[in-house]
């Protein structure tokens, strides 16, 4: 799906907030500062799907160094515009996360309950380290004290779609990132 200058859902409209193009560019920007930081390790790279996928995807394809990467499934939405407060765990890990440096890719961080709940599974495992990188970060809803490494843009507390992040599991495929105009 191309870049539509707004996409309308219901009654809702949404406009654009960053364009591919940002979206890449910031993307080269935080590849580039894991390279550096991991030029000499090979860190396992942990996507939470379904949204960051193609966060991940581009990020891995940027990266200079060699690396692992694995998925688990988290869900905290269901269909809704707003988080459950309830998180489920759908899919674990295949990979060995003992004594490896990890790094957690999330598309957004809202309230920080996801990665309070991934802080915990990892808590009964035992990592050489524990790092975060997410595209984007909403500081405004952060309910829980979690540190996010590496962040793409921080962001306005607003309901976003588009690059891998959807409503009700559809529009992850337009190429920007959209926002509720309200």
């Amino acid at each position: 799906m191309n870049s539509p200058e707004r996409v309308i859902i219901g009654n809702d409209e949404f406009v654009p907030l960053f364009t591919e193009e940002q979206i890449q560019n910031r993307i080269k920007a935080l590849a580039a500062q894991i390279s550096l930081e991991y030029k000499s390790s090979v860190p396992v790279f942990i996507g939470v799907l379904n949204g960051s996928f193609l966060f991940m995807s581009d990020l891995i394809r940027y990266l200079d160094i060699n690396c692992e990467i694995d998925f688990f499934k988290l869900s905290s939405y269901g269909d809704a515009k707003i988080s459950t407060g309830n998180v489920k765990l759908l899919k674990e890990l295949n990979c060995e996360v003992n004594d490896r440096d990890i790094i957690i890719v999330e598309d957004i961080v809202d309230t920080g309950l996801s990665l309070k709940y991934i802080e915990e599974l990892f808590s009964e495992k035992s990592p050489n380290s524990m790092k975060v990188v997410s595209l984007l970060v909403k500081p405004g809803s952060l309910k829980y004290d979690v540190k996010i490494d590496y962040i793409g843009f921080r962001i306005p507390d607003k309901f976003v779609i588009g690059y891998g992040l959807d409503f009700a599991q559809k529009y992850r495929n337009l190429r920007g990132i959209y926002v509720l105009n309200t």
